[in-house]
């Protein structure tokens, strides 16, 4: 990490997005693992393997609601971390910080009580069967009393990725799932604790990642500081970062309803093999998204930098640069799932029936998955500038108008019902993507044009608003 606390606003953009984005998706990447690992392990346990996965895949929906509160205040307080740093004024985003950090406080502890009092309750109402309900409470009981550490190490690591400070942000990340790898046959295995010694492995492991992420905010070595006097700075700058951060989460959360939608209808159609298969493609479409948010996030620190900085040169390069990336992931990705899919589905299961019943609906599912990087790039680019309205609006245009009805609505129009609820996601994707790249035409001009109208005023010395950098 540089001291000059400006670089963001001076160094090429392009060396820049390889600087802050590779540290970043690696982290997306080793971050995948906490669960991924632990779907890995319990799929191939002796005998109850399948089925243990199918009720872990139902405790999915929680999961993604967990993290999706971590979102809540650190997905828009980071990025208006950045335009305040781009501002200049490192006391304002401060302030971000600590407010940040008492608002995830509060939620965890929320959040735990729910989880704990009515966790089987929501599991049933999740898509929990008779024979998968024992094994998604046993996970969930332990996963839920770990909920502080995942929102802290989740929300405050947005703080250190918009400081610029990326590669920290990966340790943080590879110190947990390092942890989360060695502990899961241990526990799982070694001390027959099943799906339970799972759930442990990873609270555990998110522990270690929240005592590193918190003692490294307290120290010198950060651009940030999390101090006493700032964990309180009041509404007036909280609740705009919740409005902004409300897109991330309505995005995040939203994954949880739409896996109980998928859930139920495909245990109505498919019975408990077309869900534990919904588990394997959430998983593939996971691997899918995380390297593409983690170019994102990457990006994220230029875009609100610069924008605050008023650089819309820099603003419309950093964006070019993530749609080429985010364009290309999915391009690649899309190809290998088509020509391979079994070798996707074959990691996380051993049962030969389930693979080949996933790899056929994973063609299915990931039909248009080759275009995602559209909606990544532009969706995260609205986050980056404050646009709070615009990404909150994309947000619920594909998850909640789209997708959601279609999963009711395709099983009426195809006569494969299985499949047809597969269907749902690309058909959704395609016109989501398509009324987002309408909508960001539009709006992304407009706050740029605004930047290179404003009147010029020096952000540093020997600099102008109006810089558009290299």
């Amino acid at each position: 990490m540089t001291d000059d606390k400006t670089f963001l606003g001076t160094q090429p953009v392009g060396r820049l997005l390889v600087k802050l984005a590779v540290p970043t998706v690696i982290a997306q990447l080793v971050n995948m693992l906490y669960n991924i690992v632990d779907r890995i392990y319990i799929g191939h346990m002796p005998e109850v393997g399948a089925t243990a996965l199918t009720g872990v895949g139902v405790c999915m929906p929680i999961i993604l609601i967990i993290s999706a509160f971590s979102c809540f205040t650190a997905s828009g307080g980071a990025p208006r971390a950045s335009i305040s740093m781009g501002r200049g004024d490192i006391k304002t985003a401060e302030k971000l910080l600590g407010g940040c950090f008492s608002m995830q406080i509060i939620i965890s502890l929320i959040l735990t009580a729910v989880f704990s009092v009515f966790g089987r309750d929501i599991l049933s109402a999740f898509g929990a069967s008779e024979n998968t309900l024992g094994y998604a409470a046993d996970y969930m009981g332990i996963y839920a009393l770990g909920t502080v550490f995942v929102e802290l190490t989740l929300g405050l690591n947005a703080f250190i990725t918009a400081e610029g400070n990326a590669k920290t942000a990966m340790l943080t990340v590879i110190i947990g799932a390092a942890a989360n790898i060695v502990l899961d046959p241990v526990f799982i295995f070694g001390l027959n604790m099943g799906v339970k010694g799972a759930a442990l492995a990873t609270v555990v492991s998110q522990a270690v990642s929240c005592v590193w992420v918190i003692s490294f905010l307290c120290g010198k070595k950060s651009v940030l500081r999390l101090k006493k006097e700032n964990l309180f700075p009041g509404a007036k700058l909280i609740l705009p970062c919740v409005a902004l951060g409300a897109s991330t989460f309505v995005m995040q959360a939203s994954e949880s309803v739409i896996a109980v939608c998928f859930n139920s209808s495909l245990l109505n159609y498919g019975g408990d093999i077309a869900v534990g298969a919904m588990t394997i493609l959430t998983s593939v479409m996971q691997f899918a998204m995380l390297p593409m948010q983690g170019v994102a996030q990457g990006a994220q620190p230029i875009l609100s930098f610069n924008f605050g900085a008023g650089n819309a040169g820099r603003v419309k390069k950093a964006f070019r640069l993530l749609l080429i990336v985010c364009l290309s992931y999915s391009f690649l990705l899309w190809g290998f799932i088509m020509l391979f899919p079994s070798a996707f589905a074959s990691i996380f299961a051993n049962d030969s029936s389930l693979v080949s019943y996933t790899a056929d609906a994973l063609r299915i599912y990931c039909a248009v998955l080759c275009l995602f990087g559209i909606q990544i790039a532009c969706q995260m680019t609205f986050v980056s500038i404050g646009s709070a309205v615009c990404s909150i609006v994309v947000a619920v245009m594909r998850k909640f108008v789209l997708l959601i009805p279609l999963i009711y609505i395709m099983p009426h129009i195809l006569s494969n019902k299985v499949n047809a609820v597969y269907a749902a996601e690309p058909v959704a994707d395609v016109l989501a993507i398509t009324f987002t790249v309408i909508l960001f035409s539009v709006m992304f001009t407009r706050a740029t044009e605004k930047l290179v109208n404003a009147p010029s005023s020096p952000t540093e010395p020997g600099e102008t608003a109006k810089n558009n950098g290299k």
